[in-house]
């Protein structure tokens, strides 16, 4: 098994909460909630689906760059698969 962390934006959208996932947005990779923390959970379960079905696919996992300590400002999401 493997964890992988994506960098993910939430941003608000006029009565909601649009989140994405920069490096899988291309993929599908992007949602929205009511609120912030509703579109965190709905990203993390659309970053986690889109992951499963590249690798069931055959596709290769984009990666952010790797740093032994990630101190960041922005919300990221970790799946393992």
């Amino acid at each position: 098994m493997k964890t992988y962390t994506f960098r993910v934006v939430v941003e608000p959208d006029e009565d909601r909460w649009f989140a994405y996932c920069p490096v899988l947005e291309g993929k599908g990779g992007a949602t929205w909630g009511y609120t912030k923390e509703e579109a965190l959970k709905n990203i993390r379960e659309v970053v986690e689906m889109t992951i499963e079905s590249m690798i069931e696919h055959g596709e290769s996992i984009p990666e952010e760059p790797e740093a032994e300590v990630k101190v960041s400002s922005e919300p990221l999401v970790a799946v393992t698969v």
